[in-house]
């Protein structure tokens, strides 16, 4: 379960290449994010119309995996392109209410939200002034709603409810001319990188850059305060000879707009890489470098029609196994096309705040502690308290009554979270044995063990 991965991108750095902020400020906002452990990620766009993969089907090189749900153009993808680019024409979400979104996120436990302002696409959805294939475009019908800018709307009712900011930003541009550029030596099969090589048109690729610069400056600038600027597309990088110049645009933003502006440029490594960001996946043994898995709480980022999402209990112990590891989960939700957060998604999230108001305290600003994950055991620390999460695969499980917790800790106090539950315990050479009445009924998602 914990270990799945679906199709796309899913490598991530090796911790071991973690490169250490010397700025101070981003050191110290690195601990503000490890706080958090629960954060709202949101994939939204044109291509919410379609219930498809986001804009990975533009990508020749990508269809195999993205294109199975294209069954309409009877296998012509350059209609399938041409229709693509023009769903900017149709999309009109009328029912987005970015106040209710944020107070849903603030009362299903989310601590921040991570917003894709431009996929690989290139449609923004901010009003900027780099282009007209944007949310606020003459060709948009949303474009005089007065929930327009979409970007600011959610950003701004996202901090009124106190969460923090990640703004997801593409560093590839399938609809640039500066990336996707016409009149060059290639074919008409395309694949996710440019299609010139920037090394024989450097002038080319410079306007690109200037291009992306600016949009990170609006972003950066005019949208109030961000704590994360989350970049994807990997791919665009210096080894791949696609040097975007970051340390221009991030030096700039950080020492003018963001102050220690937390940058997490996945999968690249080096020194805005500042928290590793595993996809769809959980590492099987602690990372002790800031990290963050995104996994959907349905079966994929953007909306899908008829999709399948996770119960509680199922994101509850995903979000368990990772902070026992050191990360944050990015629990990711896609919204519907006309502005709706899906229902059964809406379920899940109301039972997880549900219940992170009872046991919150064992997640929310805890560090891992030894040993961490082992068997249906999981351990979080903090404030001199250890909390032991025994993890309930079923409902119908019988719960425990006699426990042996593998510690290296001679406990006080033994309690169980969220009740009054009497606690008997002996400390042994190895570890704690706790002993509890025999108890009916569904077995919980967990119980959390207080020691002290």
């Amino acid at each position: 379960m914990a270990h799945e991965i679906v199709e796309g991108v899913h490598n991530y750095t090796d911790a071991k290449k973690y490169i250490e902020p010397s700025d101070p400020l981003v050191r110290e906002r690195l601990e503000w994010f490890k706080d958090q452990k629960l954060g709202l990620m949101i994939h939204w766009g044109p291509y919410s119309q379609l219930g498809i993969v986001e804009s990975w089907a533009l990508s020749d090189a990508d269809g195999d995996w993205s294109r199975h749900q294209i069954d309409w153009v009877d296998g012509d993808m350059e209609l399938f392109k041409q229709q693509y680019i023009s769903l900017n024409k149709t999309f009109n979400p009328i029912r987005f209410m970015p106040e209710q979104w944020a107070k849903i996120a603030r009362e299903g436990g989310f601590r921040y939200l991570i917003f894709t302002t431009k996929h690989h696409d290139g449609f923004c959805m901010w009003d900027t002034k780099t282009t007209d294939y944007k949310i606020t475009g003459p060709e948009c019908p949303f474009r005089n709603n007065k929930n327009a800018d979409i970007v600011r709307k959610l950003f701004d009712a996202f901090r009124n409810e106190g969460l923090g900011i990640a703004a997801y930003f593409s560093k590839a541009d399938w609809h640039s001319e500066y990336y996707w550029a016409e009149g060059h030596k290639h074919s008409s099969f395309k694949n996710r990188n440019t299609t010139y090589d920037t090394r024989e048109y450097p002038e080319l690729w410079n306007k690109f850059v200037e291009y992306t610069h600016a949009q990170l400056r609006e972003l950066l600038t005019d949208y109030g305060r961000i704590d994360i600027l989350w970049l994807d597309a990997g791919w665009v990088c210096p080894q791949n000879n696609q040097d975007l110049r970051l340390h221009e645009i991030i030096e700039e933003i950080r020492q003018t707009t963001q102050p220690g502006l937390i940058v997490a440029d996945r999968t690249v490594g080096g020194i805005y890489e500042n928290y590793i960001t595993p996809e769809q996946t959980i590492p099987k043994e602690p990372i002790f470098v800031p990290w963050e898995s995104c996994i959907t709480l349905g079966t994929s980022f953007s909306f899908a029609y008829g999709d399948d999402y996770k119960p509680l209990r199922r994101v509850a112990h995903l979000l368990i196994d990772i902070v026992a590891k050191g990360g944050n989960l990015a629990l990711n939700v896609g919204p519907q096309p006309d502005g709706r957060l899906p229902r059964q998604a809406l379920k899940t999230i109301a039972e997880l705040g549900n219940w992170l108001k009872i046991y919150g305290e064992a997640i929310y600003c805890t560090r891992p502690y030894p040993p961490y994950r082992t068997g249906n055991l999981a351990f979080t620390g903090k404030d001199g308290k250890v909390y032991v999460f025994y993890l309930y695969m079923d409902e119908n499980e019988t719960m425990v009554d006699e426990l042996f917790i593998p510690i290296e800790l001679k406990a006080k106090s033994v309690s169980l979270l969220g009740t009054k539950q009497a606690v008997s315990f002996s400390n042994t050479n190895n570890g704690v044995k706790i002993s509890l009445p025999k108890r009916e009924g569904k077995a919980p998602v967990c119980d959390i063990f207080v020691l002290e």
